[in-house]
């Protein structure tokens, strides 16, 4: 197959996926504005966070809600936040903020009813801030090489799940996770007994209690926000020509859109970053 035919096929893919399953959850994408974030603090950078802003663009056209793009924190102020829906972080790594007064705009925006959607490396992000880790249910730990496994999907009823296989077989980065919430509600999961078996002490050692499945997807609706967060995702090529994964973040987004109403300042409490929650 030539480059113009797969382009042309992923075109219709995303057409035929705003007409089908856009009407699965009642969003009026009309109303619904996204900031993308991909700022990075020092350490490793992802090469598909270009390719992910590229997609979720495209899915805004196809679906027509409005997407900006920002690479630095100035973007957090109430003022600016406001007018977003959800904000959507694609393999953010380390401290993507500058000063604390970012933190805590970031937060009273979630507090005030705002949205979340974190993609892989999300895990690894401001990984010394305990509200931003509660969020999003934990911190990143370790993965072993990139390699094929599986993923279970085990809430199939919940609407990000819909038209995903029941045993989706991913190249992929397989993330383990510290310091876990205990909050989020996990509805895909990673099959431990289908990695290779070069590392089985530390796929033991970081797996934990956990003998067969890992989470890998989750919501939350954490602290007056709504959040939802996704472990895979480490190709660039998932983001350009993989429609089940695309699909996959499609309905991340759609499901997170669905459950904000207004953005409203007045029920954030916070006054610091580590303000304890309520």
């Amino acid at each position: 197959m030539n480059r113009f035919s797969t382009v042309w096929l992923l075109g219709l893919f995303l057409c035929l996926l705003s007409i089908s399953v856009g009407r699965s959850q009642n969003v009026n994408w009309k109303k619904v504005k996204v900031l993308v974030y991909t700022k990075n603090g020092k350490g490793y950078v992802h090469d598909n966070i270009p390719n992910a802003v590229v997609c979720i663009q495209k899915l805004g056209q196809q679906n027509g809600f409005l997407v900006d793009v920002a690479d630095q924190p100035t973007s957090f102020t109430e003022d600016n936040l406001k007018k977003y829906t959800l904000l959507i972080f694609p393999s953010t790594n380390n401290d993507v903020f500058d000063t604390d007064a970012q933190r805590l705009a970031f937060r009273r925006y979630i507090e005030a009813g705002g949205g979340f959607v974190g993609i892989h490396s999300v895990m690894g992000t401001e990984r010394n801030w305990s509200w931003f880790k509660r969020m999003i249910g934990g911190t990143f730990a370790w993965h072993p090489k990139f390699q094929k496994f599986n993923v279970d999907v085990i809430d199939s009823k919940n609407s990000s799940m819909q038209g995903l296989p029941k045993v989706w077989e991913r190249e992929d980065e397989f993330y383990f996770t510290k310091e876990m919430s205990p909050g989020p509600t996990v509805i895909m999961a990673n099959e431990l007994t289908s990695l290779n078996q070069d590392e089985p002490e530390k796929v033991k050692t970081f797996g934990g209690s956990y003998t067969q499945l890992y989470p890998s997807a989750w919501y939350y609706n954490f602290d007056g926000g709504y959040t939802w967060c996704t472990t895979l995702g480490h190709a660039k090529t998932d983001y350009e020509r993989d429609p089940m994964f695309i699909r996959h973040i499609y309905q991340g987004i759609r499901y997170v859109a669905g459950q904000v109403t207004t953005i409203d300042f007045s029920k954030a409490y916070a006054d610091s970053r580590d303000t304890p929650i309520r």
